[in-house]
């Protein structure tokens, strides 16, 4: 059967309702109000936007779907977990600095931010993966499994190596602790950059296994026979000369993000947001934006992640490219109705939907309902 995804545009032509209203009122038609959140914890699930980056979503919207989560007696907060790159979000406290600076607060949201794993990124659940071909056990962020109720909050883009980013890949990629991020993008290994290494013997004493090893040099080197991809050496390096390679095929990548999403959504209600507003060609977590691809198109809203990607691709596809934009490529016959394959052709974005109905995390086939 078909997954209902409701759609709204962000025409707002009579003063009697403004875009935040209309946003609160697509989601209660897509049946937000029948989930019961009375004095339950609630999680709403976004990027805060790397500094520097313009295009992800304003903390409006994110006040929106608190507000509405509090009229229904819920206890909602914002969370994401830290970034395994070295950026504005790689720990807790520059995390929640770069969302201030970026206008999320208690003032502007209506409610307050906790990143899921924690101070250093290693406060993590492994929680089991029914279904799983590549995790067994995905590393979510205990903030994100402690919640009663788990809302996710997308800001629908391109991406430079899922293909596109969505609802799924908000949810799997996003709730991942830093090891989990690790395990989707690689094997789970991390290698040292011995520019950077200053041999302060951090990564050796917080390491369970012995991996971390030095040379005539005082130097550090991983030996991934012993290494079990905990990611903790990452946290405590003092220098970011520990990194993570990505070196995950496309398709592998977006198996293991939906086998994460199925992780954070199994076994509680669960409510899916996307806006198709500012659609960059990159992520949000970049330092920098392009410009948007195609003209913003609107708000959609399902309990069905993988029919609301679909949803917002077919949409996104649907449109002509802006003119000067990176998807503006005439001559490329081969993508000509698929702007996200056009801009980043080495990614494999279909992968991860078929995946995800293969789990059991919904279906590619939708009706969109228009209110």
């Amino acid at each position: 059967m078909a997954s209902k995804v409701y759609f709204a545009d962000f025409r707002c032509p009579s003063w009697r309702e403004n875009l935040q209203q209309k946003l609160a009122r697509l989601m209660m038609t897509a049946g937000f109000g029948d989930i019961d959140m009375d004095g339950k914890y609630v999680a709403i699930k976004m990027n805060f936007g790397e500094p520097g980056n313009m295009a992800y979503l304003r903390p409006n919207w994110a006040k929106t779907v608190a507000d509405l989560v509090k009229s229904q007696g819920g206890k909602p907060f914002l969370t994401d977990c830290n970034t395994l790159y070295i950026g504005g979000r790689k720990n807790a406290l520059d995390h929640m600095e770069s969302a201030y600076v970026n206008g999320f607060t208690p003032y502007s949201t209506g409610c307050h931010i906790i990143i899921a794993d924690g101070l250093k990124g290693n406060d993590e659940v492994a929680v089991p993966v029914e279904g799983g071909e590549y995790v067994k056990e995905a590393k979510i962020g205990r903030a994100v499994m402690d919640a009663d109720v788990f809302i996710s909050l997308t800001h629908f883009k391109g991406h430079e190596q899922a293909g596109f980013g969505g609802c799924l890949k908000n949810i799997g990629m996003g709730c991942g602790s830093r090891a989990g991020k690790m395990e989707q993008h690689n094997s789970g290994k991390p290698f040292v950059k011995q520019k950077k290494c200053v041999g302060c013997h951090a990564c050796a004493k917080i390491c369970a296994h012995g991996a971390p090893t030095f040379g005539p040099d005082n130097k550090a080197t991983i030996n991934t026979d012993k290494c079990v991809g905990c990611a903790r050496c990452l946290a405590v390096c003092p220098k970011d000369a520990i990194q993570c390679m990505y070196d995950e095929a496309p398709s592998i990548l977006n198996y293991k993000i939906a086998e994460y999403t199925k992780a954070v959504v199994d076994g509680r209600p669960c409510f899916h947001i996307s806006l198709v507003i500012d659609v960059s060609p990159n992520c949000d977590c970049r330092s920098e934006n392009d410009m948007a691809i195609v003209p913003n198109v609107g708000m959609f809203a399902s309990f069905d992640p993988v029919a609301l990607d679909m949803a917002c691709i077919d949409a996104v596809n649907a449109q002509a490219p802006l003119r000067g934009s990176a998807a503006d490529c005439p001559e490329d016959h081969a993508h000509a109705h698929d702007h996200f394959q056009r801009i980043h052709p080495d990614t494999d974005w279909r992968s991860c939907l078929e995946h995800g109905e293969k789990l059991g995390l919904g279906t590619r086939k939708y009706e969109l309902v228009k209110i």
